[in-house]
């Protein structure tokens, strides 16, 4: 059996991706290396405690005894690399977290890797491969008649999360250039779907508006991001691992492109139509409009034409498809919403991030 070491496996991507792999493959064994912060969540894979191909270590990457220990105990083909802090309001408040996971926790992880890699036998050098999964955000803010990122876009980050994020993008691509260690990026869109934790908008605005609270929306609403299912992220992922070549980078979009403020609104048209004997239909009426994110980036957009030529891979859902399938999951998963909406920790971030704004001045 191949063997892949997940970090970050009990966050939203990460465990999307074991469920995926797993679930069309029989001959991949997972250990799933995760901290647990806030985000990380043991839920996210339950059903998988039983199955034989699933291992999960609670740790930290930025700690070297553990890794040490894990590199000399467990046959590791391929290192998917998710683990890092995602939320941008969260990297304006405590950039330092960000600087000590993004990149030193990269840092780190390449250092054990790569003395790993170079005991290998030559064949399994030659198959070895690590993944790590990035964004769109290492780019900038492009404005609406720009043409959209491509893999050679200068980086021009934004925000301390995007800061963070490039900086652990040009670690990897160092190591493969440096030491030929067989590392490939990718950056990826703005992901939707199951497991989202709900700080994220689109599983903010399903959770608020089923429990008729107020839909926030920053600033006027009209920032534009191109949305990306899971799912999709999670097949292209595992064609890159398969197909894509060391040393290069692939950019992983949606391919659909709607403002934020009409995402919000698919939303509620969509929650009015599975849930129409709701006291909140027309959910449209608990849109609010509050004070904008410090350095808001205005519009991202992915050229995806390298992924698709080079590796045949192209986004099976539409923006439309994808929010009905994450919608539905929501509703389907009370259970999972309930212990998560729960958390102290995400009860004191609601109050710091979106009650102290209030309504923005019209």
């Amino acid at each position: 059996m191949k063997h892949f070491l997940v970090t970050g496996g009990a966050g939203f991507i990460g465990s999307n991706f074991i469920h995926y792999t797993l679930s069309n493959t029989t001959d991949i064994h997972i250990t799933n290396l995760d901290a647990l912060t806030y985000a990380g969540n043991p839920a996210n894979l339950s059903g998988l405690e039983l199955d034989s191909r699933y291992k999960f270590i609670h740790g930290n990457i930025n700690n070297p005894q553990l890794l040490d220990d894990i590199f000399q105990t467990t046959p590791i083909d391929n290192i998917i690399h998710f683990a890092a802090e995602s939320h941008v309001d969260r990297s304006i408040t405590d950039p330092l977290l960000f600087i000590q996971t993004n990149i030193l926790g990269t840092a780190n992880l390449l250092l054990h890797a790569k003395k790993y890699w170079t005991e290998f036998d030559p064949q399994s050098k030659a198959s070895f491969r690590f993944l790590h999964i990035s964004t769109d955000e290492v780019f900038g803010s492009l404005e609406i008649e720009e043409p959209a990122f491509t893999e050679n876009t200068p980086y021009a980050p934004n925000s301390p999360y995007a800061a963070s994020k490039a900086s652990s993008d040009h670690l990897v691509r160092s190591y493969f250039h440096t030491y030929d260690f067989p590392a490939i990026i990718t950056n990826c869109s703005n992901n939707y779907g199951g497991y989202q934790y709900p700080e994220k908008l689109i599983p903010l605005v399903i959770s608020n508006a089923v429990n008729g609270k107020p839909l926030p929306i920053y600033g006027d609403g009209k920032q534009i991001r191109d949305w990306l299912y899971v799912q999709d992220h999670c097949e292209a992922l595992y064609t890159v691992l398969q197909q894509g070549t060391p040393g290069e980078s692939y950019n992983i979009g949606g391919n659909n492109q709607p403002a934020n403020l009409e995402v919000v609104q698919m939303i509620c048209k969509i929650l009015d139509d599975f849930l129409p004997g709701s006291k909140f239909v027309p959910h449209a009426n608990l849109i609010e409009f509050v004070k904008d994110r410090l350095g808001h980036d205005r519009r991202y957009a992915m050229n995806t034409a390298k992924i698709r030529q080079e590796l045949g891979w192209q986004p099976k859902e539409s923006i439309e498809s994808g929010l009905h399938k994450t919608i539905r999951w929501y509703l389907d998963n009370n259970d999972w919403i309930k212990t998560t909406l729960e958390k102290e920790t995400h009860k004191n971030w609601l109050t710091q991030n979106y009650e102290s704004r209030g309504e923005k001045d019209k």
